[in-house]
């Protein structure tokens, strides 16, 4: 279907070289994009662009922190210099750490509410504001199961990731009118090289997969599709939405 290509559109990926962020940057090139991933890391840069390149697609090599908006600007200026326009926003940076929350200190509060919650919000405002000039835009955040339910002892991530999907909303208010669709996607239960031993060591893994009834956890690629739909025009009515793939965990009650 035409409505699902990408061609002639321009993707920025911010935390798209690793796990997840890399799986969709790789989806969105192969759909067509031309896209520029980015992260603090400038040697992981490098191979996710070259990931980009080996679709026989267009990127860029910048490195930014979703903490630092002078970074942020500094990587949209060079993206509209290359490319002219910024069509799709994806929002992948993020980090969780496991703590009782009687023993989260408020830096480690601070810190993933800062990276989770108000990068996407910081990162949505710098690459937004150039979309909603252009009268055009497609803004793609990364929620999670946590939107929806609590977790045991991430509180700090919960928390953000309510926060995400709340943020998704009232930007798609705001900015749906003005041509700018925003909407997110909530990964179920993903292997990535992070998470692996937790799912395959722990009780934790173990009652993720029980809750999931596909029985088997996600594969990173299987997120792609999802990210494609929402950046091309294929979506054009769909806005404010929270997209879950996650295998029926949400739907899931009794499984046994």
């Amino acid at each position: 279907m035409k409505e699902l290509e990408l061609n002639g559109r321009v993707a920025v990926v911010v935390g798209g070289t690793s796990g997840i962020g890399l799986a969709l940057t790789q989806g969105l090139a192969a759909a067509g994009a031309d896209v520029v991933p980015i992260s603090r890391r400038a040697d992981m840069v490098d191979q996710a662009a070259r990931a980009v390149e080996s679709c026989g697609r267009r990127s860029l090599r910048l490195t930014a922190d979703a903490l630092d908006r002078k970074a942020l600007q500094k990587a949209l200026d060079a993206t509209l210099a290359a490319f002219t326009k910024v069509d799709i926003l994806v929002n992948c940076a993020g980090i969780t750490k496991r703590t009782p929350t009687l023993d989260v200190s408020d830096e480690e509060w601070d810190s993933i509410l800062s990276t989770n919650l108000t990068g996407t919000f910081r990162a949505s405002q710098v690459f937004g504001r150039a979309m909603l000039e252009k009268g055009y835009g497609r803004i793609i955040n990364i929620a999670s199961l946590a939107s929806f339910i609590g977790l045991h002892e991430v509180a700090a991530y919960t928390a953000s990731k309510a926060g995400v999907a709340g943020l998704t909303r009232a930007l798609a208010v705001e900015w749906g009118p003005r041509g700018v669709n925003v909407n997110a996607i909530a990964p179920g239960v993903f292997r990535t090289a992070l998470n692996t031993r937790i799912l395959d060591e722990s009780g934790r893994g173990q009652e993720f997969l029980m809750r999931t009834p596909l029985k088997r956890f996600g594969r990173v690629e299987e997120l792609a599709p999802a990210c494609v739909f929402l950046a091309s025009e294929g979506s054009s009515f769909v806005n404010g939405e929270v997209l879950t793939v996650d295998g029926g965990f949400l739907a899931s009650g009794v499984n046994q």
